[in-house]
């Protein structure tokens, strides 16, 4: 396996490139086939808007530069690992997009038998969608809600439709997301169209708008779990009016700690494992809805960041 390597870069606020990155080190060389574009998080990262105090919480592993650039960033990819332990298997990396490079044995994970590459990429937003329900312990028969149709909202609610008797209602203003919500067995309502009176709400629209859509389906003494992640932009939140005699708990998710129920005795990796071992259902590929190739990345990233349109799941091809 050469010992050079290409990867994508932040090279300032708006603007990226394929350059020569570090191979790394360590014991399992990998050879990248997809990696996936975390389309929140990558865009405030590629527009450079990752707040001063949070430059050291928010970065990523294997990261080399520091924000706003230029700095190599990403943390979803599937590859073959060329040597080591696990030479010969598909593995799964949270790792930026680079289509070469060398991890410790410790940082890859062997992708199930039936979960295809391609979809594995869904891997670190799926993680994501487990430490939300970690953190709000959705009951059987729990009415839920997710509002905001993007990767993350969607996976929360496949999962929550797992739960027995649940009844699941997927929110948001794009009408093309009824299909998806299909696919993945809830169902779907605009805001305005949207059932209340909910045990639990999750928001992931990353809008102030969505917040409060969350906070207005919460029925009495529900949770609302706040998943979206805003960067620098201050976020009002409606909390007159009936939240106080609602009794409502506003709960923060977020990926980086493994959420404290569970926290004694599930490692991150652990997480991990479980999230690429949910990945077998066949419906989640309704979730990819673009793909690039790696050298086109620069431009492609361009366009997420600045008009996504349609796109879920956006993935890239490497060589």
């Amino acid at each position: 396996m050469p010992e050079s390597a290409s990867a994508f870069w932040v090279t300032a606020p708006g603007r990226g490139a394929i350059a020569p990155a570090a191979m790394g080190d360590g014991d399992t060389p990998v050879r990248a086939l997809y990696s996936g574009i975390s389309r929140g998080t990558e865009s405030l990262v590629f527009r450079g808007l990752v707040p001063p105090d949070l430059h050291a919480v928010m970065r990523c592993p294997f990261q080399e530069g520091d924000f706003p650039g230029p700095v190599k960033y990403g943390y979803s990819l599937v590859g073959v690992a060329e040597d080591g332990p696990l030479k010969g298997r598909r593995v799964f990396c949270l790792h930026p997009h680079q289509d070469r490079f060398r991890v410790p044995a410790a940082a890859v994970l062997p992708l199930p038998e039936g979960v295809p590459e391609r979809r594995a990429v869904l891997a670190a937003n799926l993680e994501t969608a487990v430490n939300i329900l970690w953190d709000a312990l959705p009951p059987v028969g729990c009415r839920a809600a997710v509002v905001g149709g993007g990767v993350v909202g969607c996976l929360t609610a496949f999962l929550l439709a797992r739960i027995p008797g649940a009844d699941v209602q997927l929110i948001d203003v794009n009408p093309a997301r009824a299909a998806v919500a299909q696919r993945l067995g809830v169902r779907f309502a605009a805001p305005e169209g949207a059932e209340g009176d909910r045990d639990l709400v999750v928001h992931a629209s990353g809008s102030a708008a969505g917040l409060a859509t969350a906070l207005d389906l919460a029925g009495f003494e529900a949770t609302v779990v706040e998943a979206s992640w805003y960067g620098d932009r201050p976020v009002p939140a409606p909390l007159g009016g009936a939240f106080h005699p609602r009794r409502l708990r506003l709960l923060s998710s977020q990926v980086g700690s493994v959420a404290p129920a569970l926290r004694a005795r599930r490692s991150h990796r652990d997480r991990l494992a479980l999230a690429l071992s949910l990945l077998a259902d066949p419906c989640l590929d309704a979730l990819i809805t673009g793909e690039t190739a790696f050298p086109d990345l620069p431009a492609a990233m361009r366009r997420l960041a600045e008009a996504p349109g349609d796109d879920l799941c956006h993935i890239v091809r490497y060589p």
